[in-house]
């Protein structure tokens, strides 16, 4: 099963990582395992995802800069509306990262 590393640059992914390497540096992880759990988390988000977001979300906005490599997605929205079935919000900028969820699975 192959893996994107997207979900690394998370808040969870970040902290996850701030806190492996501090485990490597203090040799209470040898580098071999925590890239054991770093690859393992990747697994977990996009099963996680997969099985227990339900929710639909309809995004508006200005198309700034859009790219597709190795088959990856990058859309950089300006003043972009998120709009979910009771709620709204106005973001100034965001970046999305998708990919075809199929390639998870080869």
């Amino acid at each position: 099963m192959a893996t994107f590393e997207l979900y690394r640059r998370s808040t969870f992914g970040m902290c996850l990582t701030e806190a492996l390497d501090e485990m490597v540096s203090n040799c209470t992880l040898s580098p071999e395992h925590a890239i054991q759990v770093l690859v393992q988390f990747d697994k977990s988000m996009a099963e996680a995802l997969e099985s227990q977001v339900k929710s639909k979300v309809t995004i508006k906005g200005h198309l700034h800069t859009y790219r597709f490599c190795d088959n990856v997605w990058t859309f950089i929205l300006q003043d972009a509306l998120f709009k979910k079935e009771d709620s709204q919000e106005t973001v100034g900028r965001v970046k999305i990262v998708a990919c075809d969820s199929k390639l998870l699975l080869q």
